[in-house]
């Protein structure tokens, strides 16, 4: 029997600016089982990030029931959720959100550094996600020095430093070039096929979306019913 690792329930999400109210996103219903690639698309504006972003405990939802791995977030304290989401989650930006001064193992070591490990642990645990996505030749590069493929292949190895249950995405391929963006899907699809980790992204490529196990779209705030499987 399949392990539901996301469940939410009539989730919403209301914005308010001054006398407007923005619902982002709409009684939204979803199941994500453990080991599972989805692939969340729609129009800009359709509620993909915010439903990303509460599933990853980064914002709170204006009414209904999200659990993850189990944990109602709605119960957890603000210095609880980022402790929760330290422990269980990773998060890859499309911007790459890299510090500058700092090296790719350095970068990498970053999430460690709130763990407890001691930093020759930390500084082993950074180079071996470093290796998985094959930068081992690149530890001591500074972002500059790299490309935008392999900026995001950092952030890649950054957001698994940690080995987090679940592994989120916001548009991990927009601000590539088309073999790049290949090459950042391949090594997804890997973590999700050889390791087993549990995948959303947030993509407004069809080309992306093909990598995961499933599609679902959402439109102006709501999830639409219908589960589309790319063609493997």
């Amino acid at each position: 029997m399949s392990e539901v690792v996301i469940e939410a329930r009539k989730l919403s999400k209301i914005y308010k600016r001054e006398e407007f109210e923005v619902r982002a996103l709409d009684n939204c219903d979803i199941e994500i089982n453990k080991g599972e690639f989805v692939a969340l698309m729609g129009p800009s504006g359709s509620g993909k990030s915010t439903l990303m972003h509460l599933i990853a405990a980064m914002d709170r939802a204006t009414s209904g029931k999200i659990a993850v791995l189990g944990e109602d977030l709605s119960q957890l304290s603000d210095a609880d959720l980022a402790r929760w989401r330290n422990r269980h989650i990773g998060f890859i930006f499309q911007q790459f959100n890299l510090i500058p001064v700092l090296t790719a193992i350095e970068n990498v070591e970053l999430p460690l550094k709130l763990t407890g490990l001691k930093s020759r642990e930390r500084m082993r645990q950074a180079e071996t996600a470093l290796k998985l996505v094959g930068l081992d030749d690149r530890l001591a590069h500074f972002p500059r020095q790299l490309s935008g493929g392999q900026e995001q292949r950092v952030a890649i190895a950054r957001a698994i430093a940690t080995d987090p249950d679940i592994l989120l995405a916001d548009e991990p391929t927009g601000n590539l070039d088309a073999q790049s963006a290949k090459d950042v899907m391949v090594m997804l699809q890997k973590l999700n096929k050889d390791f087993g980790k549990t995948i959303i992204i947030v993509t407004h490529d069809r080309h992306a979306a093909e990598y995961a196990t499933m599609i679902r779209h959402l439109e102006k705030g709501e999830l639409k019913p219908e589960i589309e499987y790319p063609q493997a």
